[in-house]
């Protein structure tokens, strides 16, 4: 199948608000714009340097999403161009990307990252950290940044009861918040090439697909 055809096939599947970000990190530029030109508008990538060299070569009305992990010192490289940050784990890269935005006279949109993975490599905020968040005040002060949901990442597996779990704690975390101390909330960021369907089916809004996409990365470029 061709990228066209895939893109097609996964959009036609999503319903209602969920949206698919395409996943391009370690993949040519030659295939970004394959993807561009059926139509394909939201790309996610997970390295500073990479994102910033494709931003300034491909076209700017690409929605760019950074998907990975985040350095602080980094932050700056794409606060000018970014749409939304999905990886927001920690306090100290808030206040980081709010001044960085401030500098910048933009307010980003971010979603915060949850651990709610059995793999302990993986980052993120606990539930109750999450929350805990919210009634910090160096963290309400936060003016140039816009918590607008949760991203998550479920445990790699074929368990796919374990998967749907981890998505349903997710998704009522999210739900509880919107309700209580978020009233803005409106991404749900989970789901990836083999657990997208259920991730959709949990009420995701955002699908990070990218080797059922383009196929398996070349780390070589």
């Amino acid at each position: 199948m061709s990228i066209a055809s895939r893109i097609k096939e996964i959009n036609s599947s999503l319903t209602g608000e969920c949206r698919l970000v395409a996943v391009s990190k370690f993949q040519p530029i030659p295939l970004l714009k394959e993807a561009y030109d059926c139509g394909q508008r939201i790309f996610g990538e997970s390295k500073v340097h990479e994102l910033t060299e494709k931003e300034s070569v491909l076209t700017k009305d690409i929605e760019w999403h950074f998907i990975g992990h985040l350095q602080t010192n980094k932050v700056k490289y794409i606060v000018p161009f970014i749409s939304l940050i999905h990886s927001v784990d920690s306090l100290k890269l808030a206040i980081e990307i709010d001044r960085q935005a401030k500098k910048n006279n933009r307010v980003i949109n971010c979603l915060l990252e949850v651990h709610i993975a059995k793999e302990e490599s993986k980052q993120g905020f606990t539930p109750d950290e999450v929350k805990q968040l919210f009634l910090s005040n160096a963290f309400l002060d936060l003016k140039n940044i816009n918590i607008i949901g949760l991203m998550g990442m479920a445990t790699y597996t074929e368990n796919n009861n374990l998967i749907r779990s981890e998505f349903k704690t997710l998704s009522a975390l999210f739900n509880d918040l919107k309700q209580s101390l978020a009233p803005q909330f409106s991404e749900l960021s989970i789901g990836m090439s083999n657990d997208y369907k259920i991730a959709k089916e949990e009420g995701s809004t955002l699908v990070r697909i990218g080797t059922y996409i383009f196929g398996e990365r070349d780390y070589g470029i």
